[in-house]
């Protein structure tokens, strides 16, 4: 695959250079499909959402080109699940998703209907580049032979992917189940147990790092940054931490072109801002941040660059675009990166209480933005309570693909902006593990837990020894806890809780 030239600045608005703009025949039944995921995104970390400490000109288009939801969720508070959930149309508590390792086996049965599967059925060529964190193959790897059952078994065509998060080994791409650019002769060796013979560590040789662990995050170094797990060989394979974005959109880019005559689904996944946030050097010091900031402004570019992508092949008026996150934000996750000496007047979250791991609202509670030219006028806004969990089954409706019903529900119409209103009347959200909360209309209601569980300060885990109840809309900050005002409400959502589990 040929390498993109380098771009010297995040430069937008400048003329696309391709010669063919006329747009591709329109069949609304068969619209190409783009979902956008962005990794430890908060809902305040995008301007069109209220941020004026930072500005997101590529994830804003989305929503002035369509649709932005004041009311769109993620499934889980943590990465595995929520993505699990979006692929599967399953809450991930009921098949105890918990965050990976980089060894683990597939997360995903392989008989289960997912979103590339369905869309399949419906003539649809399928991708996934970028961030997986699912598992790979069935819990015995051999990194230097065909990894198997993988995203190909779950309904990618093409793959592009990390195993697991970008600071965890191992630290390769894997392409179509096989390693990237391995080198035979240097296999790759990987262990979440003990380290290797003679292989240093953040912990034995802090000297070698380019950015100091603040927490875990002390074990195997490569490119300069230790990592979760321990990993020997394959020194042709591993990736530059600075060069990622620009690698997973080259592949984005590829895959749109190349399947541009037929109808098409990319899940592109970001990478960033999660944790080891090493961008490029041309977006170093742009967001005056730190790296955090920074690697939100690379990764807003590399939307914008696939926004024009599209419009240069002529594709843009019959692709549908969702944009969002899978979890809320945090800060400091494991690197001394001043993402909160820095961080100024920015709010992560927005106005909402919470964060990644969180039982409070900014622990799901996501950006969530969908454009449709040929459906979707622009510039619309929505209150309707959306979940990413209903996007299999939404749009298995548009391209008129029958599943079984699953906790997705069909909100197409608020997909598309016909319900703008209303949409679901309710969700389950889910912070760590069981810890699972329900909104149901106006009410946030969290049950009371005996433990606080993982959750990273200065972020509240949102868990009490007793019932917590908001409402959302007279009270989105969640500052007052009216549990034992509404004793008859709490009673109500406590027993519809315990039905789902």
């Amino acid at each position: 695959m040929k390498k993109k030239l380098a771009i010297l600045l995040p430069v937008f608005g400048l003329p696309i250079l391709q010669a063919d703009l006329s747009a591709k025949k329109i069949d609304k039944t068969k619209p190409n499909i783009v979902v956008i995921l962005a990794d430890d995104l908060g809902y305040g970390d995008v301007s069109i959402n209220g941020s004026t400490t930072i500005q997101t000109p590529g994830f804003d288009r989305i929503a002035e080109e369509g649709l932005r939801f004041n009311n769109g969720y993620a499934a889980s508070a943590t990465s595995t699940p929520s993505r699990y959930a979006m692929l599967t149309g399953v809450y991930p508590w009921r098949a105890n998703a918990q965050v990976l390792q980089g060894n683990a086996p597939l997360l995903i049965p392989t008989d289960c209907m997912t979103l590339p599967k369905m869309l399949k059925q419906a003539g649809y060529k399928t991708a996934v580049v970028g961030k997986w964190h699912l598992g790979l193959g069935d819990g015995n790897i051999d990194w230097n032979a065909s990894i198997t059952p993988g995203a190909k078994e779950v309904g990618f065509d093409y793959s592009y992917i990390t195993a697991a998060t970008n600071d965890r080994v191992p630290t390769v791409y894997v392409e179509n189940g096989s390693v990237a650019n391995l080198d035979p002769s240097d296999p790759i060796e990987v262990s979440y147990r003990k380290n290797f013979e003679g292989e240093p560590t953040g912990k034995t040789h802090p000297n070698l790092l380019k950015v100091q662990p603040s927490h875990g995050h002390n074990q195997s170094i490569t490119n300069g940054i230790s990592r979760i797990g321990y990993m020997r060989g394959g020194k042709s394979a591993l990736w530059v931490d600075e060069n990622m974005a620009d690698d997973f959109l080259e592949r984005a880019e590829e895959f749109v072109s190349e399947s541009q005559n037929e109808p098409f689904f990319l899940y592109y996944a970001l990478h960033q801002p999660h944790v080891p946030r090493i961008p490029n050097g041309r977006f170093v010091g742009k967001s005056g941040m730190g790296s955090r900031g920074d690697a939100i402004l690379e990764a807003d570019w590399c939307v914008n660059e696939l926004l024009n992508h599209l419009d240069s092949l002529g594709l843009a008026e019959n692709t549908i675009v969702i944009f969002s996150s899978d979890n809320g934000p945090v800060l400091d996750d494991g690197y001394e990166d001043k993402a909160i000496t820095l961080l100024g007047d920015h709010k992560p979250a927005g106005h909402l209480r919470g964060g990644k791991y969180s039982s409070y609202d900014a622990g799901t509670h996501v950006p969530f933005f969908v454009k449709w030219p040929a459906q979707i006028k622009e510039g619309r806004e929505s209150d309707a309570l959306i979940g990413q969990i209903d996007i299999m089954a939404s749009l298995a409706s548009i391209v008129g693909v029958s599943i079984d019903k699953k906790d997705g529900e069909n909100q197409s119409k608020a997909l598309i902006g016909k319900d703008r209103k209303v949409g679901r009347t309710e969700l389950v959200l889910e912070a760590t593990g069981y810890n699972i909360v329900l909104r149901q209309d106006e009410w946030i209601y969290i049950p009371p837990m005996v433990h606080a569980g993982y959750c990273v300060p200065p972020t509240e885990p949102g868990r009490m020894k007793k019932a917590q109840l908001f409402n959302i809309e007279q009270d989105p900050e969640q500052k007052y806890n009216v549990a034992e005002q509404h004793p008859e409400i709490v009673k109500q959502l406590d027993e519809r809780l315990k039905t789902y589990k």
